[in-house]
């Protein structure tokens, strides 16, 4: 938008503490090149050349955050196994705070291992378990939550779900009511199984899969009547102030319902880019979002600096955090 100052905005990022609320895992790469197919089976075999792990899920929007110089509180649980440790030893090398990631002994740590060859992905392995979690393991989550609301400053909250059981529908809705009891607004990436139970969000962001599923609509992000009515239908139900809808290569699709009850609704174009990996847009655009919304930017500047964000990650072969310094450029040369 023009006469916005970027530069400023990406300074206000560094004094922004805010919560991550969901699911971890860690993100394992095998990469190699590919020379022949398997006598085997018709499937090519990869000589493997390096192996990386990288943080997922709710604690790639963490690395996000902590990317655009804000700082992470994140807040989940893993299991008591290697990946659990592989996991901790990922947080502190990113110097991230572990002191609310609780351990479990009825849980795995999530971990998707994806083969890379000749830098294109052929295949993804899913270790994980997906139930909710017990009640106990709710409770000493919620007491570390409430914990850390009470004694520090937090500007934002993100739940990041991933349907891997830590966001269960009494933990959402505990979290909301304290959020809303201590001013701190609520961002949202949902999935299908809890998509209904974010009242009262002040930002909710689903992908167009998310919206299909979650509301059970056949809606088309070339579509904009049946973005438009499932907007209104949110803004109604969840009494939701913004709602931003990613659109893959079409862009953003964004709705906000002011306190006066009208609504403004924009798409955004995405823009031309060289896509290697879409993996961790997602994350990309949450943390980024969440942090225009701390820093109260409207909702239109908010829709193009996290779709440009989106983008930029995009360009990267496996998950990755967004790099402050390009987005920094972009926003103010393209926006």
């Amino acid at each position: 938008m023009p006469g916005r100052d970027y530069q400023k905005v990406f300074e206000q990022f560094r004094h922004l503490r805010v919560m991550v609320i969901g699911d971890v895992m860690v993100d394992a790469y095998i990469f190699g090149k590919i020379e022949r197919i398997s006598p085997e089976a018709p499937v090519p075999v990869v000589s493997i050349e390096k192996r990386v792990n990288r943080l997922g899920g709710a604690a790639n929007v963490a690395l996000n955050l902590k990317s655009l110089g804000a700082e992470p509180i994140l807040c989940s649980v893993i299991g008591s196994d290697p990946k659990g440790t592989e996991f901790m030893q990922l947080l502190a090398e990113a110097k991230i705070s572990g002191e609310a990631i609780l351990t479990s002994k009825d849980r795995i740590t999530t971990t998707k291992f994806r083969i890379i060859g000749n830098k294109t992905q052929m295949l993804r392995v899913d270790e994980e378990v997906t139930h909710d979690l017990a009640e106990k393991e709710q409770s000493t989550l919620l007491g570390k939550i409430f914990e850390i609301l009470e004694k520090s400053t937090i500007h934002a909250i993100i739940f990041q779900d991933y349907n891997k059981g830590v966001l269960t529908p009494a933990l959402i809705t505990t979290v909301m009511e304290k959020a809303k009891a201590h001013h701190v607004p609520v961002a949202v990436d949902p999935k299908r199984k809890n998509f209904l139970h974010y009242k009262g969000a002040a930002l909710f962001k689903p992908n167009l899969k998310e919206l299909r599923e979650g509301l059970n609509l056949d809606i088309r992000g070339n579509d904009l009547h049946s973005l438009k009515e499932a907007a209104a239908y949110l803004h109604q139900k969840l009494d939701i102030e913004t709602l931003l809808v990613t659109l893959s290569e079409q862009g953003v699709f964004i709705s906000r319902c002011g306190p006066d009850g009208k609504v403004l609704q924009y798409v955004i174009p995405a823009h031309i880019r060289n896509i290697s990996d879409v993996s961790g847009a997602g994350d990309t655009v949450i943390s980024v979002a969440a942090l225009c919304l701390a820093c109260d930017l409207d909702s239109l500047e908010l829709a193009s600096v996290a779709n440009l964000a989106g983008g930029l990650v995009c360009e990267e072969i496996g998950v990755v955090p967004v790099n402050r310094e390009k987005l920094i450029k972009e926003s103010i040369n393209l926006l």
